[in-house]
Formats: C-alpha cells, structure tokens, sequence
C-alpha cells in the first residue's frame, strides 16, 4: 500500500464522464460527471442517468433533454480527493463544452492548497478523449511529473468518424450549426461526421443507411493504415451493429493492438441520438 508521501508525490489524472472508458482498462483515474437534464429531473452522467434513459426519451420525443458541465467546485473537490500534489485533468473538447474552462477555474481555487493542476483540451471527445486518457495515465504510473504528463496527454493522435440517423439533435444541441445541418436534410443522404478542430463537422453524404455504415467501415480502416493502432467502436442503443462492425475490423485491421467496444454516456447520446455507430482510431 502506498504511503501518505507516495500518494502526494505520484501524478493524478482527472477526466470527466464524456472519455467513456471501456471497464476494466484502467484504474487510478478519477472521474468527474457531466450532468443530463431529463424533463425536469437533472443526474449525474452514468451515476444517476443512463444512455438507455436518454435514447429511450430521444426516441419517444416525451422529455426535453440537455446537458451541463461539472461545476468548477465538483473539479476542485476531485482534485482535492486524489490527494495529490499534481493533477493532469483531461477533458473533452473546449469547442463542444464548458468542462474544460470550469477546470481552469477550478485549478485556480485548489493553487492555494499546494495543488498543481494542468488543464489539457483534448480537442476531441469519447474514446478520442478515452485514448488521452490512458496515454496520460500510462505516463504517470511511468513516474513522469505533472508537465510531461500533459504533454503526453497533448500529443496524442486520433480520428474520431461517426454515423448518426439525424443531424436534428446535433442541431438543437448547439453542436452543429444550421448551416452543416443542411448537410443531411435530403430524402434519403445519410450523414457522416468527424471531430476536427475541436467541433463536430460534416465528412461525407452517403445514400441510404447500409452505404453510410460501409463507408464508415472503410473510412476507418483508411484512417488506421498499416502501422500500430488502437480502435474503438461507439453505439448507442445499438450493440447488435457495434458488435459486427468490430468484427468486420478485426479481420481488415489485424494489427490494431487494442479494439474496444463501448456504448457512448448520456451525455453523447443526448447530442446524437439512438442509432449512432462511430470509430475511434488511434494512431501509436
């Protein structure tokens, strides 16, 4: 068991719920939820409110759905809880969500409790982020300080491309504009997006929806070309799909090291949609 010095002197890495880590995969990491809204009802991201919650209530139209970050407070209680001296607190693109800037506020408060905070946007979000993560946290168990930790954690390389059913919810949810969302409005052209910049943007059209999981397929596999890489598949409410799709990619990319398979949180799922299938590729 670590001593109360270890503890103090080791490096501690914070994220918040959006990473969508697969279970299991590491340990040590602190977790600070967003929050879902639901009608009148407000819980904390995969705590209080699950994604079968949301896609059910997207699905049915019967309850208005919205999300919020953590509270520079709820950070500053989690930087604190680590009991470290220095934390690398990891979070989803500052484009798509005020999490990153109540980090910075919440880094500020804890300073004058001996605690080195550093923020890093991840610029991207789920498994993207996900992979920031381990990276960060494989560094830190490596005794790397607080400052090559987060440069880790910067340099990290991925693609995040997805389906979704609809542009609707991305639209309402101020995660498109009105502009890209023309981009899937006509009869029977599927969209499919990717993170760039920081912000969810268009990709390609594709007819019907078969073509646009293909593409997706392809894309991805485009994306890993022939070096080592690390793979995530993301759904919502669609496990059936997720799962053949990762066996599909198994067979084309043999040498990904690594291929998870998790349903996206609340949080996503409120800016998406049920149907939702998505890739994470990240480049070694």
């Amino acid at each position: 068991m670590d001593n109360l010095a270890d503890v103090a002197n080791r490096v501690a890495v914070v994220t918040d719920s959006t990473a969508y880590l697969p279970e299991g995969v590491v340990g040590g990491v602190r977790v600070v939820p967003l929050h879902v809204v639901l009608g009148s009802r407000t819980g904390a991201e995969g705590v209080e409110v699950s994604p079968g919650e949301v896609a059910a209530a997207l699905a049915e139209r019967r309850l208005q759905v919205s999300t919020s970050r953590p509270t520079p407070g709820e950070l500053a209680e989690a930087y604190r809880a680590t009991g470290a001296s220095q934390v690398v607190s990891v979070h989803l693109s500052a484009e798509l969500s005020g999490t990153y800037d109540a980090a910075v506020l919440a880094a500020a408060e804890v300073e004058a409790d001996g605690i080195e905070v550093h923020v890093v946007d991840s610029r991207t979000i789920a498994m993207g982020l996900g992979f920031v993560v381990l990276a960060a946290a494989e560094a830190a168990r490596d005794g790397a300080d607080a400052r090559v930790v987060a440069a880790v954690a910067a340099a990290v390389d991925s693609d995040v491309l997805f389906y979704v059913d609809t542009l609707e919810h991305l639209r309402r949810g101020g995660r498109i504009g009105a502009a890209a969302a023309l981009f899937g409005t006509a009869l029977a052209v599927k969209p499919l997006l990717h993170v760039t910049g920081g912000r969810i943007a268009p990709l390609e059209k594709v007819r019907t929806a078969s073509k646009a999981l293909a593409r997706l397929e392809d894309l991805a596999v485009q994306r890993a070309g022939d070096g080592p890489v690390e793979l995530a598949v993301h759904h919502l409410a669609a496990p059936d799909k997720a799962a053949a799709l990762a066996a599909r990619l198994a067979e084309r990319v043999p040498y990904a090291t690594a291929l998870h398979v998790c349903e996206v949180g609340a949080v996503v799922g409120a800016h998406v949609g049920p149907g939702l299938l998505g890739v994470v590729v990240r480049r070694r």
